[in-house]
């Protein structure tokens, strides 16, 4: 799931190589943190939120046979 998260978000970003995706497992859920360059944030999230709802419902449907949910946080 972090390469398709990287993917994602390179194809939105004017800076691909500050791009970074750290992955965090706990006993219940895994974490996805998005790290981008602080002038591409507004191009991650879009108006209201709707890119960054769009990854979300990507990933979590690129996951739904895991059996752990995956929850991206964009930072």
């Amino acid at each position: 799931m972090k390469e398709l998260l990287m993917f994602i978000a390179k194809t939105l970003v004017d800076n691909p190589d500050a791009v970074h995706v750290q992955e965090t497992e706990g006993p219940e859920a895994v974490i996805l943190e998005l790290n981008v360059d602080q002038e591409d944030m507004g191009k991650v999230i879009g108006k209201q939120g709707r890119i960054a709802k769009a990854i979300r419902t990507v990933i979590k449907a690129a996951t739904l046979g895991q059996g752990k949910p995956v929850f991206v946080e964009i930072k």
